[in-house]
């Protein structure tokens, strides 16, 4: 199955929700120190939602699964949510576990170092049949975070199968984490899907190869189609009628790094699904990855077109990719203008079923 033949519909998203707790470190930390950061901010985050906020920021119909806590986090994840119109009816709220909760410390360079407990996310079991799940569905969109505990490998099974029957197709991104935890069922799983998501160090965790084009090959060559590496400050790799390209990164000024895979990955299948050529959906990612990290947090913070666009409008490329980045402008000057019409209130991203 081809994502590139998928009509222009919604996305269904397998995905942790976490609240997410920043703290910018003005200094490196060592064991044993007492440190009085200048602040503290609380978010909305985790993998799933992440993706959720981003394609919901540029329209995307967009239904989440996955489960948090009948508790205070609970309410404040689901709550910014549905502020931004994502469809979160069949997310699962859970007595007595705590929704998933990470504390994020942001170095002075904008790389950050995570402490996280998954809580409820581990817990997540399909409400019901799983065609209800997917109705309305384009692409199903899955996670390695999924296989790092059964109920949610066997929900995330089901979904696989599920959309096979339905001809909806499949994607994934890996993690580094759950490269790490379980690569044998990730390397088996990404065998079976359309397309797969993975950045650099999760592709050298998988493989053992350091460069990034060997990796790539060595991927291919255990059967894992339709790559896209994420390489951060080097932009993406991926295969395009056979020729395996190089598109470059934006350069930005990181701030934190924190979701910025999240959403290249949500905006390289928001291209798709709309029948961009995939070296369009390539410029447009690692635009929308660049913009994330020049923002603190993730979550509800996850950039939207015009933050794309202007950091595409500012930006050149090297020669051979700049009617690319023109063409993509073009194309997001065009959706704005056509975007007269003001989205309802609430749900308006909902998956209709």
């Amino acid at each position: 199955m081809s994502l590139e033949k998928a009509d222009p519909a919604g996305i269904v998203i397998l995905g942790d929700i976490n609240v997410d707790v920043l703290g910018r470190l003005d200094s490196s930390v060592g064991s044993g120190g007492d440190y009085l950061l200048p602040r503290f901010e609380m978010r909305s985050g985790g993998v799933g939602a992440n993706m959720a906020f981003t394609l919901a920021r540029w329209g995307v119909p967009v239904r989440l699964l996955g489960a948090v806590g009948r508790d205070w986090f609970g309410d404040l994840a689901l709550g910014r949510l549905r502020q931004e119109g994502v469809d979160v009816s069949l997310v699962q709220r859970l007595e007595n576990t705590l929704t998933g909760l990470v504390f994020i410390a942001v170095a002075p360079d904008g790389q950050r170092t995570m402490f996280g407990s998954r809580g409820a996310n581990a817990e997540f079991r399909l409400p019901g049949e799983a065609e209800r799940c997917l109705s309305g569905s384009a692409v199903v969109h899955l996670m390695g975070y999924n296989y790092l505990s059964q109920t949610v490998a066997e929900a995330a099974h089901t979904l696989l199968r599920a959309a096979r029957k339905c001809n909806i197709a499949v994607s994934m991104d890996l993690g580094l984490g759950p490269c790490k935890a379980v690569p044998a069922t990730l390397s088996q799983v990404a065998r079976e899907l359309d397309r797969v998501f993975l950045s650099h160090e999760e592709a050298t965790t998988l493989t053992g190869e350091r460069e990034g084009r060997r990796a790539f090959h060595a991927l291919e060559s255990a059967g894992i189609r339709d790559i896209v590496l994420k390489l951060g400050a080097q932009g993406c790799l991926f295969r395009d009628q056979g020729e395996l390209r190089q598109a470059p990164a934006l350069s930005v000024q990181a701030l934190d790094t924190t979701g910025a895979g999240d959403a290249f990955t949500a905006a390289f299948l928001r291209a798709h699904i709309n029948r961009w050529p995939k070296e369009e959906a390539a410029v447009l990612a690692n635009a929308t990855g660049g913009a994330a990290a020049t923002i603190l947090g993730a979550g509800e913070c996850m950039p939207g077109p015009r933050e794309v666009e202007r950091l595409l409008a500012g930006n050149r490329l090297p020669a051979a990719w700049e009617p690319v980045r023109m063409r993509v402008l073009a194309r997001l000057r065009q959706e704005a203008e056509r975007a007269a019409v003001v989205r309802p209130e609430g749900g308006q991203n909902a998956i209709e079923t």
